[in-house]
């Protein structure tokens, strides 16, 4: 089988991989933990700020101490990995913090020291992402000076961001938007000139994160956010382009197999007749169609009358 695909060959990847991030208090640890069966690795001690309402018997939660855990975790017990469908990472700041005093052992990083962090995030990111599961990294916000303006970021040095937001399906902003005097809780996806931001899963650019606890505390719906409104939307957009995969492959092998057994003029005009049924799947179905039929055309001898515009067996032509 060769390298090259085409588009209808491809395999659609059906895992999320996204950061969101925002100002300290926004909610984002919650927001994440709304994955389906979520493990939260926390480095930043934010499940202390998590309602216990939603720390439910589905979610795992690993209280990083040192760089040598993730190690473990990741080399070592894989197997219990195995249960959950989302990994999320809180907050990718700190974890940066964490394999430095791995590398540094307490003092600050010399310039020959980012060679080998920068190996160790990358490494981190690449076994995160052959687990197949839904990756969630979470981020404090930061700024950054675009001539007069000021574009909020994640927290994270330039290189690594630079390297980890090529990765993600989805990048979003966490604020509070005040409209008509009502305070709302949003998630911003599309770029814009105040925030970065990704949205390769066609998802609206701004989404409102619904309140989900009353003024005393107490839940007043599930935390299932991103499984419903993002991951589950998401594949739901991948399951069309897959049908239309299916409907595509399924019409090839049609094609094929029907000028396989074509064996004289009738049968040419017969498929020639019936060609356009496939232009709905697009005009490269149309040309492979075309292309195949023209070689078959050849091989029996088949004439072409222009004034009838029927082709005919080549002694009665």
């Amino acid at each position: 089988m060769g390298l090259i695909k085409k588009s209808n060959e491809i395999a659609i990847q059906r895992n999320v991989k996204m950061m969101v991030y925002g100002q300290a208090g926004m909610g984002k640890t919650t927001l994440a933990l709304s994955s389906p069966s979520a493990l939260l690795l926390d480095f930043d001690n934010g499940v202390k700020r998590v309602n216990n309402a939603h720390l439910d018997d589905s979610i795992g939660i690993v209280q990083i101490n040192n760089w040598q855990e993730v190690i473990q975790l990741l080399t070592q017990e894989q197997a219990d990995l195995a249960t959950f469908e989302t990994i999320v990472v809180d907050t990718i700041g700190k974890m940066m913090d964490f394999i430095i005093a791995y590398r540094c052992n307490g003092r600050q990083p010399r310039v020959q020291d980012w060679g080998t962090i920068n190996n160790d995030f990358k490494w981190f990111v690449s076994s995160l992402s052959q687990l197949n599961k839904h990756i969630i990294f979470v981020a404090h916000r930061d700024s950054r000076k675009e001539g007069d303006d000021t574009v909020f970021i994640p927290a994270l040095r330039e290189k690594n961001y630079n390297s980890i937001v090529t990765e993600l399906d989805l990048l979003g902003y966490v604020e509070m938007k005040n409209e008509n005097g009502v305070q709302k809780r949003t998630i911003t996806f599309d770029p814009t000139s105040r925030n970065d931001g990704k949205n390769t899963c066609q998802l609206p650019g701004v989404m409102v994160i619904p309140n989900i606890l009353d003024a005393n505390g107490q839940p007043t719906s599930a935390n299932d956010f991103i499984q419903k409104q993002i991951i589950a939307k998401y594949q739901g957009m991948i399951a069309v382009k897959e049908e239309a995969v299916k409907k595509y492959n399924e019409a090839l092998e049609e094609i094929k197999g029907a000028i396989e057994i074509m064996t004289d003029a009738q049968g040419a005009n017969h498929f020639l007749a019936h060609i356009g049924d496939y232009k709905d799947l697009g005009n490269s179905i149309i040309i492979y169609a075309r292309d195949l039929f023209s070689k078959k055309v050849k091989s029996l001898g088949l004439v072409y009358n222009k004034e009838t515009k029927q082709y005919e067996d080549a002694a009665a032509a």
